[in-house]
C-alpha cells in the first residue's frame, strides 16, 4: 500500500494540543482511485504549506479504491481554512460524485504524541 509519510510543515508550540482528523474513502470505480490519486500531489503540496497544519499522512489502495488521510492540526479553524482554499477545495468538489463512501474522525492529542500512529485512525475508522 502506497504511503506518503508524516510530513511536517509547521513545529508543534511546546505543550500545546493537536486537533487530529482522519478520514476514510473509498471511489465508486478504478477511474475514480485513478482521480483520486491524480489530485493528490496539489493537494499534498497546500498541506505542506497550510498554516495552522503540524502534520500529515496519506496511505492509499488504489486498486481496493480505498484512501485515508490523517493529518494533526492547531486548531478546528486552522483545518476548516485548509479545507475550503487552494487546491483542496476544487479537488473535493471535484471528486465528490466519484465517492462511493466516505469516513470522518476527529480528537485531540498532546502535541507530543506528534507524529501520529495509523493503528488509532483505523480504529476510530472502521
Amino acid at each position: 500500500m502506497p504511503t506518503l509519510p508524516w510530513t511536517v510543515p509547521n513545529p508543534v508550540p511546546p505543550g500545546s494540543e493537536a486537533h487530529v482528523f482522519a478520514s476514510r474513502f473509498e471511489t465508486r470505480t478504478l477511474w475514480g482511485a485513478f482521480r483520486f490519486l491524480a489530485r493528490t500531489p496539489g493537494v499534498w503540496w497546500q498541506v505542506s504549506r497550510a498554516p495552522g497544519a503540524y502534520g500529515a499522512s496519506l496511505k492509499a489502495e488504489p486498486f481496493k479504491r480505498t484512501f485515508w488521510t490523517l493529518s494533526a492540526w492547531e486548531s478546528p479553524a486552522a483545518l476548516k481554512d485548509f479545507a475550503r482554499s487552494g487546491t483542496h477545495a476544487p479537488a473535493s468538489r471535484g471528486l465528490a460524485a466519484q465517492m462511493r463512501d466516505a469516513k470522518f474522525a476527529t480528537w485531540q492529542v498532546p502535541g507530543d504524541d506528534l507524529p501520529l500512529d495509523w493503528t488509532e485512525a483505523f480504529r476510530r475508522l472502521t
